[in-house]
């Protein structure tokens, strides 16, 4: 038998410029649908159908820059899967569908990838209001929809056994692992600027709570629209007793946001605390950014490589995504990847494959016993298939949890200066997935 043989399932092998091109990506991706068998030599003589995986892309609307990044990321580690022989002997397929960052598209695109393309699972998604609203149709439809956000809404048990987060942490683990270095470190009045949707809402609630667990208190909360361009009416808001401004901003306008913060207080500021959403695929090196000096960031995966050995896998990951040592693009330096994030599509990729081996998988008969698969992990280790870090899994609340960085920007670039532990990252659970019925 020779590689690439197929059996019936007609396959479309990619040429190296089609291969590069998807991979590559750094443009912006064209808006639609398309269903993309990845090509590469399998370590093992393929016979079967591919495993059909549904990408629920940000190619347009706010969250385009992420979608663009996450679709770059997954496609790697797809064609690392493939290459090394993929699931049970099976290629991967990536169909992709954008879902606008809306919504209501959302829930059409996971109809889509059940009903028409009739993928055996649905994967991908950042945003909070769209994983939310998406969801339910997955529940509906019963196709398990593998998501990497980072809102609260599956641990909270606001949705449905079909939705699984095993790649990333959720808000309330970053911000409880994280408040206590702040209080400490920064001070215990706190203001705090963010967008007026789920995420921003889990920011409010859930860093609120855990910086009056370090006895701070946030003293205003300014809640933003994500579609603002803006942000200097804003400002004024802020009371002069503040010790610590705290932001997340997301979209298109993160570059003037932290211009226009720059600006308006110059060198008299309080201490600054912000998520590295401000900040993603924005390059530090932009004229007006100087004032971010000296600034604290979260960040899920450090954009610059720190050279510390923390991170042993690194550089192994960004080598196979195309990120050089400072986040940006291998083809386009200023092409600024979202490093703290995208990670989360290629380790739950690997956990989807976990997962499928694990079940024995053949196909959407099969979807129940790839659920309670992925309910049945306790722990990820860290290695190239996690190059983030180990990782604590808890299956009846379907959520994931890792360490947190803490960086300061220093000589123009972010620069861990804390590390919290998994352990300052879990919570009690709120809910069990596991006592629902498919």
């Amino acid at each position: 038998m020779t590689e690439q043989k197929t059996n019936s399932t007609k396959t479309k092998h990619f040429t190296r410029r089609d291969t590069l091109k998807t991979l590559g990506a750094a443009a912006g991706l064209a808006a639609g649908s398309q269903l993309m068998p990845l090509s590469g030599r399998y370590a093992q003589a393929q016979s079967s159908v591919p495993i059909k995986i549904g990408f629920q892309a940000h190619r347009t609307g706010i969250g385009a820059s992420y979608g663009r990044w996450y679709e770059r990321t997954t496609m790697a580690a797809a064609q690392l899967i493939n290459d090394a022989g993929g699931i049970n002997g099976r290629p991967i397929e990536i169909g992709t569908e954008d879902d606008g960052t809306d919504p209501k598209r959302g829930a059409e695109v996971v109809e889509k990838f059940a009903i028409q393309h009739k993928t055996d699972i649905v994967f991908g998604t950042l945003f909070s209001h769209v994983v939310i609203g998406s969801a339910p149709r997955a529940g509906e439809l019963k196709i398990p929809y593998f998501v990497v956000s980072e809102g609260h809404h599956v641990a909270s048990g606001k949705l449905n056994r079909y939705v699984l987060q095993p790649g990333i942490t959720d808000v309330k683990s970053q911000v409880q692992s994280m408040a206590p270095w702040v209080g400490s470190n920064l001070g215990k009045k706190v203001t705090m600027i963010f967008p007026d949707f789920a995420f921003g809402h889990d920011h409010r609630d859930y860093f609120s709570a855990a910086i009056a667990a370090q006895g701070g208190e946030v003293i205003e909360k300014i809640a933003i629209p994500p579609t603002e361009q803006s942000f200097f009416k804003y400002f004024p808001r802020i009371p002069k007793e503040t010790e610590v401004l705290y932001h997340v901003m997301v979209g298109p306008g993160v570059l003037t946001f932290v211009k226009e913060l720059g600006e308006f207080f110059g060198s008299d500021r309080p201490q600054i605390f912000g998520f590295i959403d401000s900040l993603e695929a924005v390059d530090l090196a932009n004229p007006g950014l100087e004032a971010l000096e000296g600034t604290y960031f979260w960040e899920g995966f450090p954009r610059y490589a720190q050279n510390d050995g923390a991170n042993p896998h690194d550089a192994f990951y960004r080598e196979k995504v195309g990120v050089d040592a400072n986040g940006a693009s291998l083809s386009d330096p200023k092409d600024i990847s979202t490093y703290a994030h995208m990670f989360g599509c290629w380790e739950t990729l690997y956990i989807i494959k976990q997962g499928m081996e694990a079940a024995d998988y053949k196909g959407p008969a099969d979807r129940a016993k790839l659920i309670e698969a992925v309910e049945s992990f306790t722990d990820f280790p860290e290695g190239p298939e996690h190059p983030q870090g180990a990782k604590m899994f808890n299956g009846q609340t379907h959520q994931v949890f890792g360490i947190q960085n803490i960086s300061q920007v220093t000589d123009g670039k972010l620069k861990v200066v804390h590390r919290t532990s998994i352990e300052d990252s879990l919570y009690e659970p709120e809910v069990d997935y596991t006592k629902m019925a498919f």
